[in-house]
């Protein structure tokens, strides 16, 4: 941790909804004028898509044992190192992992797929802002979360979590239903192992609950809207929020438990 490099680290499994909070977080930095280091945590992935697929093939029975939830298919030590640095001296390396909607990158010549090459943090920002899958993590090699001065957990009902990617995979990347599926199911293990726990070293939780039938997520259908949805939101340290202020500046905002805040 740091006063004078913070990190914020948004944390949260593959289409939870972590990218919709950090496209809040940029607002706020813009109307703020706080510059940010920006960072995915797709970066830190070992394996190119290529790669994994060469994996699979040549070695099959890998398949449930390595997927991009689990700290053997990351850079976790340079992760931790990134976070290290820029606490200590407000610097570091990251790139970029190229998705099927990252189209100015495809159009300067890079593929779906695979990584940029490592470049340093811009210079003079203020803090270091990381979304990714491994914020909050920590197991015997690795304590990732004692670096992190804002640990933001986003962790939507399951059948939700699993229809919001459904749909990003299928609309945004080009995947087919039963292949995001499949994913979904060879990633249980790592997820019940890796992800997890993370939200119980979260500062704060958003948990967003539908009010209408989810009962199937692998059934094509709409994601459920911001009306037909609640957000529960769990601080950790309840001392340090103003709850009254929430209450009276958050119409129809009520409290569930000491701690817990619910927002439609």
């Amino acid at each position: 941790m740091s006063r004078e490099y913070p990190i914020i680290a948004v944390t949260g499994s593959s289409g939870a909804g972590t990218t919709t909070v950090r496209r809040s977080f940029e607002r706020m930095f813009l109307r703020e004028d706080v510059h940010a280091a920006m960072v995915d945590g797709d970066a830190f992935h070992r394996y190119t898509r290529d790669d994994l697929k060469r994996i699979f093939r040549e070695e099959p029975e890998r398949k449930d044992e390595l997927s991009h939830f689990a700290v053997e298919a990351n850079l976790l030590d340079r992760l931790e190192g990134l976070f290290i640095e820029y606490g200590e001296h407000g610097a570091g390396i990251f790139r970029h992992y190229i998705h099927a909607e990252d189209k100015q990158k495809i159009e300067a010549g890079y593929r779906v797929g695979t990584f940029t090459e490592w470049q340093s943090l811009p210079c003079g920002t203020d803090l270091l802002f990381y979304e990714g899958l491994h914020g909050g993590l920590v197991t015997q090699e690795y304590d990732i979360a004692r670096h992190v001065d804002l640990l933001v957990g986003v962790a939507p009902t399951m059948n939700l979590e699993w229809i919001q990617k459904i749909d990003r995979d299928t609309k945004l990347r080009g995947y087919s239903q039963e292949a995001v599926i499949d994913t979904i199911l060879g990633r249980m293990d790592d997820y019940v192992r890796y992800i997890q726990p993370q939200f119980s070293r979260t500062h704060i939780n958003f948990q967003r609950v539908p009010t209408v039938d989810t009962s199937n997520p692998f059934e094509v259908q709409d994601i459920p809207t911001d009306s037909e949805s609640f957000v529960v939101i769990r601080f950790r340290d309840p001392s340090t929020v103003d709850f009254p202020w929430l209450l009276a500046m958050i119409k129809d905002s009520f409290m569930t438990r000491p701690h817990t805040l619910v927002v439609r």
